[in-house]
């Protein structure tokens, strides 16, 4: 930990010992409490987080096992909440740019990124018509870029990390734009479905502030993509609501808006809100927890129950999993869930508590994904065998045993923490490790599929 966070949290313990001892605390309860919160810092401190992150972790974990920094946890974050939305709050590590400066250049580049989408449109290309497969393999292209120049000044990136950044995004529009797809094609549809990926990804450089190899920064931009799809979610459904009032408001006094609605706003919203939404989730870095890890604490044991009840119905009708296309995207997707569910659930809870119901459940779910991922790589194999390779098939085959894998070792990781061999940190270590495995595989079937199988 360097010296300057080492200081911010020390003052961050005066306040906290002060806390607790005017609110009824003794001199016993804040020993004991601050031998955990030291535990909890040095180790978070360790792995690269900046003071305020350290604190509040580390609180926040002492806080799930001891009453005593219940009262102050609640009230601190309160206090955070408030200056988060001021002028004057600190928005980075160290910086003095205010909340202020950081929101006018989140509207600009918010505004940038809902102005890229219309440009092909002055050039004949609707998201409707002719322009669709242009849209299809672009969005992330006309996008991305403005969510990564969003980071790069909140991060105050190096002139290495802009320059990779904008020889992918180069690189990217390239293999986008240049290869003769046959439109509608299978290799078309599937560049379009890991582009994104891939960007995604690498607009994780820039989140990172070019220390991508840091394992707690891969772990940063896990968390950062958790509650951006939360706040995503719910921006887009309450867009959706205004969108409805809109219409019908505009309909009941005679006049037509659905056009100017689906060519303009909906485009508009859907572009700018993903700036906005990594913007809510920036101003609350400093919030312990987030919606993401308790969600998945929710949706672990339901996710668990439906894999099983699965998995029984396929062995009670000797029944094999139909592999078409649009049934591997969603197996897939449930699997990628899955680890989703594992990853956020480890990540939000103390990592010196031994193991208990959940963690049980965790590991079934685990266990269940992995069998689903063994059916249904042997209905693909299965396929191959009897029709041949397709780049669908392909496709599905190479991520399927990407995610064999990393489900299989998770499986190891979660039981030996069950028989109290290792802590958690494995499992989190082996996920963030894992985690470029799947930005390689996204960028080799957008890239080279198209090649590989003729652009079909």
């Amino acid at each position: 930990m360097s010296s300057d966070a080492r200081q911010g949290a020390e003052s961050r313990l005066d306040g906290w010992r002060a806390h607790v001892l005017a609110h009824g605390g003794t001199e016993a309860d804040v020993s004991a409490a601050e031998a955990r919160l030291r535990e909890h810092i040095a180790t978070l401190g360790d792995a690269g987080l900046d003071a305020d992150e350290v604190f509040w972790v580390a609180l926040r974990r002492v806080a799930e096992s001891d009453e005593t920094t219940r009262g102050f946890a609640r009230a601190y974050l309160d206090a955070s909440w408030v200056q988060s939305v001021g002028d004057e709050a600190p928005v980075e590590r160290g910086s003095s740019r205010g909340v202020g400066a950081e929101f006018r250049v989140m509207l600009g580049c918010a505004a940038g990124a809902a102005l890229a989408v219309k440009v092909p449109a002055l050039f004949g290309l609707d998201l409707d018509g002719e322009g669709a497969g242009f849209y299809a393999r672009n969005v992330s292209l006309l996008v991305l870029p403005f969510l990564a120049l969003y980071f790069i000044w909140k991060r105050g990136a190096s002139t290495k990390v802009i320059g990779m950044l904008g020889a992918i995004f180069l690189a990217a529009a390239v293999f986008a734009n240049v290869y003769p797809f046959e439109p509608g094609g299978a290799t078309e549809a599937l560049a379009a479905l890991h582009l994104p990926i891939a960007l995604w990804l690498a607009v994780g450089l820039a989140h990172a502030g070019g220390e991508w190899l840091s394992g707690a920064r891969r772990m940063e931009y896990v968390r950062f993509t958790g509650e951006w799809l939360v706040n995503y979610a719910l921006i887009a459904l309450g867009g959706g609501v205004l969108v409805a009032i809109t219409a019908g408001v505009f309909e009941a006094i005679g006049l037509d808006a659905e056009p100017l609605i689906a060519e303009w706003v909906l485009p508009f919203g859907a572009a700018g809100a993903v700036i906005v939404s990594a913007w809510l989730v920036e101003t609350r870095r400093t919030l312990v927890g987030g919606m993401a890890p308790m969600l998945a604490r929710v949706f672990t044991p339901l996710f668990a129950l439906m894999l099983v009840a699965l998995l029984t119905a396929v062995a009670w009708t000797q029944g094999i999993i139909d592999v078409e296309r649009e049934v591997l995207i969603l197996f897939d997707a449930l699997l990628v869930v899955v680890l989703a569910l594992l990853l956020y659930a480890t990540s939000a809870r103390d990592p010196h508590a031994g193991p208990g119901t959940f963690d049980r459940i965790q590991l079934l779910l685990v266990v269940a994904a992995l069998a689903v991922d063994v059916f249904a790589l042997v209905s693909i194999a299965g396929r191959l065998a009897e029709f041949g390779f397709s780049a669908n098939k392909a496709a599905a085959l190479g991520l399927n045993l990407i995610l064999l894998a990393n489900l299989a070792w998770s499986a190891v990781l979660q039981a030996r923490f069950l028989r109290a061999r290792h802590g958690l940190e494995p499992v989190e270590q082996w996920q963030m490790r894992y985690l470029p495995v799947y930005a390689l595989w996204a960028a080799i079937v957008a890239v080279a599929f198209p090649l590989l199988f003729s652009f079909a």
